[in-house]
Order: structure tokens, then sequence, then C-alpha cells
């Protein structure tokens, strides 16, 4: 009888229907009014667009189709999007899919990485409590890398409890072919988990030699070093006249960015480069002008619990903390080999260095970011409230799961005092839930012995305990689905007081949101007006940043360079290299910038963009005309 077999007849008859029901509803519930987002993100659109039309614009990630700057990460999330978009159309539905499909995928998987130690119903929590989780809801249907960069940790840890169950090196040269398809799509943080891994493996391994167990590893390091070495080697190697400029990068070179300003940059903060556009914070998180603490929120210890990410992940951190504890202390004296133990030191610590490098890190930070802790929160609260539960008869559990419920329920209800004005009552709610909860359990703690009465109240307890922990983050994630979502940077939810609400949209005549500030959509005149003409030039028309560009080249259909990258810092192109396209004849026109003004690049005060000499020289040889509010170059005509 094979393994599967088996697992089918041991698992009670409810499992399979309650775990398609748990991936059906997550589908169904992440992609209700999936197209209310619109392009989502247009900086991320706009690639996947070009990607479309151009096979070296699909191998490199770049932002346009004539290939003159890529995004500022590597390809991967949107060789994603670009299957979905050849196979239904440049659309918004087909952008958003993929994210969904990857997030119910990120379900099952959790669902099964957890069940094989501690039981289907923890993997059930675990899968649902992910699917619960306000930023896991908000990036699961959003077209942002870090969908595919959470399905593919969830698969790789799921890859190496594989091997540790079974010894056999596949699974670990599974695990590291995923962990590097990570890299290439979000380069370094992929690696966050992988000393939870290693350690889990290198104690826990079946192979009972040490060396065995290392050797394995290494081939995993050597598969994770393939997976993502071969597009970094193709870069690297290829010509630079013939590629487009590496994006963020302050030389054009994909290890500098990722190096600098996906990396160190990340961490200590400082210059970085300014990839993306926006110069990154210096040391002690305090950036230029409006990008400081209010941008990137405040680092320290507290930041997971702070107005800004609180919301958005840390419902049931404290949760979590308490139960990872309690799960090892019961785990005791096990065998080396223990597998609940493994579990719990790979999701916990892929929890815990997750959680205290997002806070500490001095660089640029952003709330969704947090999603990325979503699996270790539901894994470790799926794991330790079953653990604890199937323990219940000992006195000090039932006291650590009261406290759970307590602290759970009194954290809910911090953080909806956070939104005042969203549903008031369900704060009070789940305050009065929680404290009969409470109170239920540590009555049931107090009482010696084990009744038929005293089990029927700890249930009873145990699930207006769960209903309070979970009626905040259901709200916030109903609240997600049902509004609109636009630009490079989102949050899940009503806005927090004190919070920043970043890109907030406007609602637009036809019901959806409109742009946020600073990221275009184009009126029919401006547009008819870059068609003309569209096939005689390169580019139909250059703007400073992707934020202003990507808007106009998703509305056209024609490549519009974004002069400087995301936010117009990186320098590409030159001058020089501009005043040569437009003498070919090769950029039609210049489109003013929408964005507000920009603080100088990070390397110095008296330091002046590629983008800003360019939109300066423009204005000096050619005359302005306005279309529609927006003001246009006509760089075939100058003055």
């Amino acid at each position: 009888m094979t393994a599967s077999e088996t697992r089918a007849l041991s698992d009670p008859r409810w499992v399979k229907p309650s775990l398609g029901a748990l991936l059906v509803a997550t589908a169904a519930f992440w992609a209700v009014g999936l197209s209310r987002n619109g392009w989502g993100n247009t900086f991320y659109a706009a690639a996947v667009q070009a990607g479309t039309r151009s096979g070296k614009a699909f191998l490199f990630g770049s932002s346009d189709a004539a290939n003159s700057i890529t995004v500022d990460k590597p390809p991967a999330s949107l060789w994603v999007m670009e299957i979905s978009t050849r196979l239904f159309g440049v659309n918004s539905w087909a952008l958003q899919l993929p994210q969904v499909l990857l997030g119910v995928a990120s379900v099952g998987l959790l669902y099964a990485a957890v069940r094989k130690p501690f039981g289907p119903a923890a993997g059930l929590i675990a899968g649902a409590l992910l699917a619960l989780t306000p930023v896991a809801t908000l990036m699961f249907r959003y077209n942002n890398p870090d969908a595919l960069l959470v399905f593919l940790m969830v698969a790789a840890t799921w890859a190496l409890l594989r091997g540790v169950d079974s010894g056999r090196t596949r699974w670990v040269v599974l695990c590291g072919a995923l962990i590097g398809f990570g890299f290439l799509t979000k380069q370094l943080q992929v690696m966050l988990i992988l000393p939870a891994l290693a350690i889990a493996y290198l104690v826990a391994g079946t192979p009972r030699r040490w060396w065995a167990r290392l050797l394995q590893l290494f081939a995993g390091l050597g598969a994770a070093v393939v997976a993502a070495g071969w597009w970094v080697a193709l870069v690297e190697l290829w010509p630079e006249a013939d590629r487009p400029y590496i994006g963020g990068s302050a030389n054009n070179s994909f290890l500098q960015l990722t190096l600098g300003y996906n990396g160190l940059g990340r961490i200590f903060g400082g210059g970085a480069g300014g990839a993306g556009g926006l110069p990154g914070p210096p040391p002690g998180n305090a950036g230029p002008g409006p990008e400081g603490p209010a941008m990137f929120g405040s680092a320290g210890i507290t930041r997971m619990f702070s107005t800004e990410s609180g919301t958005q992940i840390s419902w049931l951190l404290p949760a979590a903390l308490v139960l990872l504890i309690a799960g090892l202390v019961l785990c005791g004296r096990a065998p080396r080999t223990d597998r609940r133990r493994a579990s719990y030191v790979i999701w916990g610590g892929w929890l815990l260095v997750t959680g205290l490098v997002f806070s500490f890190m001095s660089g640029i930070f952003h709330d969704y970011y947090t999603v990325a802790l979503a699996p270790g929160v539901a894994a470790v609260v799926g794991m330790g409230s079953v653990h604890l539960w199937q323990n219940r008869d000992k006195r000090w559990v039932t006291i650590v799961v009261a406290l759970v419920v307590g602290l759970t329920a009194a954290w809910a209800w911090m953080l909806l005092g956070r939104t005042p004005d969203f549903v008031p009552a369900l704060r009070w709610i789940v305050a009065g839930l929680g404290a009969v909860a409470t109170t239920a359990l540590a009555v049931c703690a107090a009482r010696p012995g084990v009744t038929a009465a005293g089990r029927d109240l700890t249930s009873w307890a145990a699930a207006l305990g769960v209903v309070a922990a979970l009626a905040g983050p259901v709200a916030f994630c109903v609240h997600t689905v049902g509004s609109a979502h636009h630009g490079p940077i989102v949050v899940a939810g009503p806005s927090t007081t004190g919070g920043m609400p970043a890109f907030p949209a406007a609602e637009g005549p036809d019901g959806r949101a409109g742009p946020p500030p600073g990221q275009s959509e184009p009126s029919e005149e401006v547009s008819r007006l870059l068609a003309v003409d569209s096939e005689d030039f390169t580019w139909v028309a250059a703007a400073k940043g992707s934020l202003d560009s990507a808007g106009y080249q998703l509305a056209t259909g024609d490549p519009v360079m974004p002069l400087g990258g995301f936010g117009g810092a990186d320098p590409s192109p030159t001058l020089e290299q501009f005043q040569d396209y437009v003498k070919q004849r090769r950029i039609h026109y210049y489109i003013e910038s929408s964005l507000p003004g920009m603080p100088p690049r990070a390397e110095g005060p008296d330091s002046t963009w590629e983008s800003d000499r360019i939109s300066d020289w423009i204005a000096q040889r050619y005359t302005a005309m306005s279309v529609d509010g927006v003001t246009l170059y006509d760089l075939t005509s100058p003055r």
C-alpha cells in the first residue's frame, strides 16, 4: 500500500471536502471584483505589456517594448503575468488572475506542509489563516512580485519538509531550485527563510550521518545557483549596448542592483542609488522631505505592531509567538528526527528571522512586504493551536490557551481602535467575546481533574476565542476585497489613525478608482495625439519616471520611455544619449512630469538627475503645448 493510500485511509471523511471547500472559497473570495484594481501597479503592468510585444523585453523585464530600461526587480513575476496576458489579452483581469492562483496554491501547499506532522485539522487552520490575513488578501490579488515570492517560499518549505521526512536528496534539490526562482522574483528576500531551513534539515534530517545531511544541503545550494544563475550570467555577459539598462542600478549591473539598492541598501538605508527612483532614507530611517518615517515606518522591535504595519499582519502575531514557545516545550526531549519539532524550527525560524529583519531594516520598507510573514504566522498558529488542544488535559496548557485567547482578543481590540469609524461595534464585540472565552478557560484551568462538563466548557470557550480572534482580520479582508487599490504602495483594510494611506485612489467616472497622485491615466485626446504617426517612432513619447510613462504606454499600446526608471533617479538615458535619440527622430513627444517635486539624489545635495538635465534641455529648445491639462513638447519641432 502506498503512502498516499495509507493517508487516505487514515484521514477522516471530512478532510477532503473541507480542503476542497477551503480552496474553492479562497479562490472565489479573492477573485471577487478582480478588475476593480484596474492596472494595479502600472510600473509592472506596463512591463507586462512590453513583454507581450517583445521577446527581449520578456527576457529582461523591460519597462517598454523598445527596451530602454528594465524594472528594478528580476523578471520572474512578470513572466507569470505575461503568460496570462498572452492567453487572455492585456487587461486587468488577466494581469491579476495569476496572483489569485498563486495564493490558492500557497494555501494548498501550506495545508500539505502542516498536515503531515500535525494532522489535517492543523493544516486546514493554517491554510484558512493565510487566506484570512489582510495583507495576503491584498497581495494575492495585486500585480506586485510578492505573490509569486510567497508561493515559492511556501513551496520550498514544503519540499524541504518532504526531504526531512524521507531523507531523499531530490526534495532538497527541489527546495533549492524553488529558492533560486525566488531569487529571480525578488532577489535576496527569499534568503530570509534559508537559516531556518538549513538548521532544521541539519538537526532533523533522516540520514544518520551529519555530513550526509550537509552534502544534501550543498546539492540544494547548487540547484539554487543553477536556477537563478543562468539568468544572472546571461544579463552580465550580454553586451550592454544590446540590452536594456538595469533599472535601479547605479552602473547598469544586475549584481550591483542585488547588493546595493535591493540588498544592503534595504538593510542599512542610505543612498542605495535611489533606484526605483525614490532615494532611500539615510541611516536611522529619516528620509528627506516626506520620505522619512511617515513613508517607511520607524525601525525597531515594535515595527510589525506599529500603526502602519499592525493591521496588515499582526492580528495573530502575539499568539504565534506564545504558541511557538509552548509547542517547543511540548516537544520536550523528542528524538532528533521529530517532525513536529522540525516544523516548529522551520516555521518559527521563518517568522522570527523575517520579522526581525523587517523590523530593523533602515532602508525602504513598505507595509505590504509583511505578506512574507503571513505563512509563518499561519503555520505556527495552526500547528500550535492543535498541538495544545491535543494536550489540554495538562493544566499549564489550558492556562497558555487562556493566555493566547485573551492576548489575541486584547490586541484585536487595540488594532480595531486604530480605525474607530470602521464598524465601531466590532471592537466591543471582540472584547466581549474575548473576555468571556478567557474567563471560561481560566475557570477550566483552575478546576482540578477532567470532567465532561469541563471539556464542554473548554470547547465552547475555545470556539468563542476563535471568533474573537478572526472577526477583525475577516472584516479587514472583506474591506480589502471591496476596495480598489492602485499604485506602487498599497495597504489592506481601511486607513488607520495616524497611518499613511499611501497613494489613495480617487473614484473615476466609471465607478472604478482613478489613478493615485503621480500615476497618470491619459485622456482620449492625449492618447489620440500620441497615436499619430506612432509607427514612425521607436518611442511615441518620453516622460520622467515610470509613474508617468506607464499610464501613457498602457493607454496607447506603444512604447513610452521612462526617463530615469521608476521615479526618475536612474542615470539612463544620459542627456547625450537622449539628444542622439531626438536627433535620429526616435522619440516624438516629451510629457512633462505630473509627479510632485522630488528631492535631490541621495549621493549629495548638489547632484542632478539625468532626467532633470533632460527636462531642462527640452524646456530650453522646444515649445510647450497643453492638451487636456497635460504639457507636452513635440521633439520633432525645435524652436
